[in-house]
């Protein structure tokens, strides 16, 4: 069973709801596991012990680095931002990668033109930028297993999102098709599987009508519809 950790973060409930349901709703032919990278349940079970950073853009910048310990050591996982919407079976991405590669990523050439992210967080360029956004690892893979719960820890952030952990060449590339950056790639494409909303997505004031916010919105009411947790549905509907 494939399972994918999705960073939660509480001020992105809705992204990450709607995440979810897009994942589990187009996994039809094998079975999954969606589960959230929350920050507080990781430290209350002894896992994440870093100091609080109240600088980090999201309470998941550095937990997802977690992904392989939580997962265990056998099959492929994965790791993904909340601010996603898939348009297709997630597990179709296994069929890009290569099993000598420790973890595959879309290796984007990103640098934004944004100085402020979509919570209000300063925008920080780096190498790799959005590498870690989405990432397949090879739980099997000896070089995986280097990154442990006590590397994660400890590690500087730049040491962990820019993969120094790792040679370059366990690096495998996945088409942008898995981690298309709206308002970054031309908007219009139909080959997409998967929109990672990078700047701040719909469920933002300021970003309802950034491009395929139709797209999200259509999900968001077809989760409004499905599913059966009615708090939810009070708590949310009324806003879009």
């Amino acid at each position: 069973m494939l399972k994918i950790y999705v960073g939660w973060d509480p001020r992105e409930d809705l992204a990450w709801e709607v995440c979810r349901y897009s994942i589990l709703t187009r996994a039809i032919d094998k079975p999954i596991e969606v589960i959230p990278l929350v920050q507080s349940d990781l430290r209350a079970r002894g896992i994440y012990k870093r100091p609080v950073d109240n600088l980090a853009s999201t309470e998941f910048s550095l937990t997802r680095f977690l992904t392989p310990s939580l997962a265990g050591e056998s099959g492929f996982a994965v790791f993904v931002d909340c601010d996603f919407l898939f348009l297709t079976d997630i597990n179709n991405v296994l069929n890009e990668i290569d099993p000598t590669k420790a973890v595959s990523v879309v290796q984007h050439e990103y640098l934004p033109k944004e100085e402020i992210k979509m919570n209000g967080c300063i925008q920080h360029t780096y190498p790799r930028k959005n590498w870690s956004s989405f990432m397949v690892f090879n739980c099997h893979h000896p070089a995986v297993h280097q990154l442990t719960a006590e590397l994660v820890n400890k590690a500087a952030p730049s040491f962990l999102h820019q993969f120094k952990w790792l040679d370059d060449e366990l690096i495998g590339n996945l088409s942008i098709a898995w981690n298309y950056l709206e308002g970054w790639y031309p908007p219009g494409a139909t080959y997409l599987n998967a929109i990672h909303y990078t700047r701040g997505g719909p469920w933002f004031e300021h970003m309802k009508n950034c491009s395929y916010s139709t797209e999200w919105f259509s999900e968001l009411e077809k989760m409004l519809t499905n599913l059966p947790n009615t708090n939810f549905r009070v708590n949310h509907a009324n806003n879009y």
